[in-house]
C-alpha cells in the first residue's frame, strides 16, 4: 500500500497515519510506557475550530510539506501574512489523521521554554504543606485530600510537555506566532525538539523518595505517570510553528524545521475557500472576490476579510449603499496601501 501522501487534504478522517513509514534512524524515539491518545477525533474542539478543520483548503505545496514533516519527524515552520491559514492547517491535519485534540501554545514576548514544558507553583505547594502541618498540630480534620501537599498536585504539563509524552500516534501541537517570542526561545527549543525528551528538575530531585508522579496534562484533567521526572516521546509529535515574518530565526533552528511559506491565494484557490465556507459563489460573491483580488494587489488583506464581507452582504434587509460602505470598511488594508480603490 502506498504511504505517500499520508495527509491528503481529504474531507473524511482516516487511519492513514498507521501506514506512516518508519522514522529515519536519527529521528527514532523509544519513550514508554505508551500513553493512550485522549480522543481519536476532536469532540472537545470548539465549533469554530471544527469548522476551520473541515473547510481548510490546502495547496499542493502544503500537502507535500506536511507529509515531509510527518515522515522526517521534524517540526513544520509556516510563514505567511496574517489570515493566510497558518493556524488552521494543524487542525485540518489532526482531523483527517484522527490524532486527537490539537495542543496549542500561544507565544508572547514573555514565553519561556518551561512554560511550554510544565508549570509548577511552589508557593501553592508551600501553602498546602503549611496548612497540613497546622492541621497535624491542631488535630483539625482535613478537607479530604491528605496528599494535597505533594509536588504532583502543584505541577502540570504544558502543551509542549504533553505533546512529547510517549503516545503510539503523534499528537498535534500548534506553537503560534513564534516570531513574537524572546530572542532566546528558538534556541532554547533546539535541544528538546532534537532529542524529543526533557526532564522536570523538581521531580528528578524527589525521585529518591517518590520515583513516580501522576501529573495533569495540558487541556484536560487527565493524568499520566512520569517516572523519575523524565519524559521521552515515542511518536514524535506533528509540531506546527507559525510566524508572521516579524523576525529572522537562527540557522541552527531553521535547519531543524521543514519550512512552508503560504502565499496570497490564487483566484481559483480563493474561490474554493469561499465555496468551502459559504457555498457555491453567485455572481455577487464573484464580484466581491474580484474586488478583493484587485485591492490585495495594492496592500495587505487577509482571506477572512473577504469571508466577512460576503457573509455580512447576505444579511436580509441590508441595502446596496450600506453593503458597499461595509465592504469598504471590512476590506481595509492591514498595512500601508500603495493605492486606494473605491468600491
Amino acid at each position: 500500500m502506498s504511504t505517500w501522501p499520508v495527509y491528503t487534504a481529504a474531507k473524511e478522517p482516516h487511519d492513514g497515519v498507521s501506514s506512516l513509514p518508519l522514522p529515519p534512524p536519527w529521528r527514532a524515539f523509544d519513550g514508554g510506557p505508551t500513553v493512550t491518545l485522549p480522543l481519536q477525533g476532536d469532540d472537545s474542539a470548539s465549533p469554530d475550530r471544527k469548522h476551520r478543520a473541515s473547510t481548510y483548503q490546502a495547496t499542493q505545496e502544503s500537502i507535500e510539506l506536511v507529509n515531509a514533516a510527518l515522515v522526517l519527524r521534524r517540526p513544520l515552520l509556516i510563514t505567511g501574512p496574517p489570515g493566510s491559514g497558518k493556524s488552521s492547517l494543524p487542525y485540518a491535519v489532526a482531523r483527517e489523521l484522527k490524532l486527537g485534540p490539537v495542543l496549542r501554545w500561544n507565544i508572547t514576548s514573555r514565553s519561556t521554554l518551561q512554560d511550554g514544558l510544565y508549570q509548577y507553583d511552589p508557593m501553592a505547594r508551600l501553602h498546602a504543606a503549611s496548612k497540613g502541618a497546622w492541621r497535624e498540630r491542631s488535630k483539625e480534620p482535613g478537607d479530604g485530600d491528605p496528599a494535597g501537599d505533594g509536588i504532583e498536585d502543584h505541577l502540570r504539563l504544558g502543551p509542549l510537555g504533553t505533546a512529547l509524552l510517549p503516545y503510539e500516534r503523534p499528537r498535534v501541537l500548534l506553537i503560534d506566532e513564534i516570531d513574537k517570542s524572546d530572542l532566546d526561545l528558538p534556541n532554547d527549543l533546539l535541544n528538546v525538539l532534537e532529542e524529543g525528551q526533557y526532564e522536570i528538575p523538581e521531580l528528578v530531585r524527589a525521585a529518591r523518595h517518590t520515583p513516580t508522579a501522576r501529573l495533569m496534562v495540558s487541556g484536560s484533567e487527565h493524568r499520566v505517570t512520569v517516572d523519575r521526572g523524565s519524559v521521552r516521546c515515542r511518536a514524535f509529535p506533528f509540531i506546527v510553528l507559525t510566524s508572521n515574518g516579524e523576525r529572522e530565526f537562527p540557522p541552527a533552528f531553521l535547519r531543524r524545521c521543514v519550512r512552508l511559506h503560504l502565499r496570497r491565494p490564487e483566484p481559483d484557490h480563493l474561490e474554493a475557500i469561499v465555496r468551502a465556507h459559504l457555498g457555491e459563489p453567485d455572481e455577487e460573491m464573484k464580484r466581491m472576490i474580484a474586488t478583493f483580488l484587485e485591492r490585495s494587489s495594492t496592500g495587505e488583506l487577509a482571506t477572512d476579510q473577504l469571508l466577512n464581507v460576503i457573509y455580512v452582504s447576505r444579511v436580509p434587509g441590508l441595502d446596496a449603499r450600506s453593503r458597499e460602505a461595509l465592504a469598504a470598511s471590512l476590506m481595509a488594508h492591514l498595512g500601508p496601501a500603495t493605492e486606494f480603490h473605491d468600491f
